[in-house]
């Protein structure tokens, strides 16, 4: 299986992970079990955050319960440093990816962000091979690619949507009476100070053909420091319980070698891509 290959179907796993557009969902629990990238990094398409390096394990879990009794458990474990210029790596196996069958022939990969040089990289650590791409190298597919990605990871990130439009609906600033969002106050998660919030959507009874009102609630706690969250739950009568948590948390700024490709790795030309 080719990089490029490889990098379209984490895109398609990070799309069936994401939350469907307000008031286009399929009710709680969006779309159900199957095919998810999880690990994503919280942040925003093409946000870069300077001064604030760390190193963590970004552990994602989740657990629902069947109509008879069985329970369906996953988990995934991505590694991500980011330094003091905004660079990030990713490193993670495709080999059990949640949602697929476990695949020796897929790869150990390291995905790097580096917007000092404009340049993104997929590193097979199996191959040692790297694939580039960016605004700088790679031509206007290159570009595309990495856009989409990093939209696509934004949104599986980002959490669960509202049906009725987020706490506020319509466009027109009339605030949903059916999501209440409330402060947690301020703790110590995973050795760092973090902001709690929680957030509660009632969905009243016959809305989705439901007997009785649901509660959809979103917890997340964002710290200053590193500029992120590092903690997000989610408890949803209909897909269950979620959570993703960053652990192993280290302010130590990581070494600069991470974020370039190493010297040795040979480097492949994604397919249909113009050289510059």
């Amino acid at each position: 299986m080719t990089i490029r290959l490889i990098l379209l179907s984490t895109m398609v796993l990070v799309a069936a992970n994401a939350q469907p557009e307000p008031g286009r969902g399929r009710g709680p629990g969006g779309p159900g079990p199957g095919a998810r990238f999880l690990g994503a990094e919280v942040g925003m398409p093409g946000r870069v955050v300077k001064n604030a390096p760390f190193t963590a394990d970004i552990l994602t879990e989740t657990a629902q319960a069947l109509a008879d009794g069985n329970r369906i458990r996953q988990s995934n474990t991505v590694r991500f440093y980011r330094d003091s210029e905004g660079r990030t790596r990713r490193e993670q196996s495709l080999r059990n990816l949640n949602g697929l069958a476990p695949n020796s022939s897929l790869p150990q990969m390291a995905f790097i962000t580096d917007p000092v040089a404009g340049a993104n990289y997929a590193l097979d650590l199996d191959k040692r091979t790297v694939t580039k791409s960016g605004a700088g190298r790679g031509g206007p597919r290159g570009a595309e690619m990495e856009n989409l990605r990093s939209a696509l990871e934004a949104r599986a990130a980002e959490g669960p949507r509202p049906m009725g439009g987020g706490a506020r609906a319509g466009g027109r600033g009339r605030v949903n009476p059916n999501v209440k969002t409330e402060s947690l106050g301020r703790q110590i998660i995973e050795g760092v100070l973090a902001d709690g919030t929680r957030t509660t959507q009632t969905i009243a009874a016959g809305e989705i053909g439901n007997e009785n009102p649901i509660q959809v609630v979103t917890e997340a706690w964002y710290s200053p420091d590193l500029q992120t969250f590092v903690l997000r739950k989610r408890s949803d009568p209909g897909s269950g319980e979620s959570s993703t948590r960053y652990t192993n948390i280290s302010r130590t700024a990581p070494a600069r070698i991470l974020f370039e490709p190493p010297a040795d790795f040979k480097v492949v030309e994604p397919r249909g891509m113009r050289k510059q």
